[in-house]
């Protein structure tokens, strides 16, 4: 099938998106995490609210601790929006070529997008759960990534993999909706133009004007 350039292309542009975003809200990611990840025992807790996490780390002067593990959570979310966007090109190219269809139906496009979500997943939860437990560590006491996937056996790196999995139904359904709304728009448009065909093909960066 080659190399698809612009497959490449759409997925370095939604695995840049997602490095830009994660890092600008990283501390109020960090923040939730500690924040639900706080162990109420005998009645007593220590976090009201988000905003405590927030200010115990102004005033332990640990600031910068609310961005612990964020170069292993860059990497992750770098990792999965590559990922996701490829696969879910490449196996939709694959679709077309084995099946002769000129487009994708709905039902195939959630399939395909969903099995994208679940090669993402697995790829990427070790890196999940080492951000995991880095944000959650105490403040200024954070590991590096080797050693906290190293802690305990090595099948803890893949905690929570079956919700992931599960949870891969969500961006799936989000991108079957995008991709069957450009393609129902791009069709209008060429039928007013008078040309009956249908792309075969549709990117996230293609215009609709």
């Amino acid at each position: 099938m080659g190399l698809d350039l612009e497959s490449i292309s759409e997925a370095t542009s939604g695995a840049i998106g997602s490095l830009v975003s994660t890092t600008i809200l990283y501390p109020l990611d960090t923040c939730k995490t500690k924040y639900q990840a706080e162990v109420r025992a005998h009645g007593q807790q220590k976090y009201r609210n988000l905003s405590d996490v927030f200010w115990e780390a102004i005033q332990n002067r640990q600031f910068l601790s609310l961005y612990q593990g964020l170069g292993t959570k860059n990497l992750q979310s770098f990792i999965s929006q590559f990922v996701y966007f490829y696969g879910y090109s490449y196996f939709k190219r694959l679709y077309l070529e084995k099946s002769g269809a000129k487009r994708i139906g709905t039902k195939e496009n959630l399939v395909l997008a969903a099995a994208a979500g679940a090669c993402t997943a697995i790829l990427t939860q070790p890196l999940d759960t080492a951000s995991s437990r880095m944000q959650t560590s105490a403040f200024g006491k954070s590991k590096g990534l080797w050693k906290t996937l190293t802690e305990g056996k090595w099948t803890d790196a893949f905690d929570g993999l079956g919700i992931s999995l599960l949870l891969t139904s969500n961006p799936a359904i989000q991108f079957t909706v995008f991709d069957q709304l450009k393609n129902r728009l791009l069709k209008k448009k060429q039928d007013k133009a008078g040309n009956g065909s249908s792309p075969e093909a549709l990117s996230a960066s293609s215009p609709l004007h």
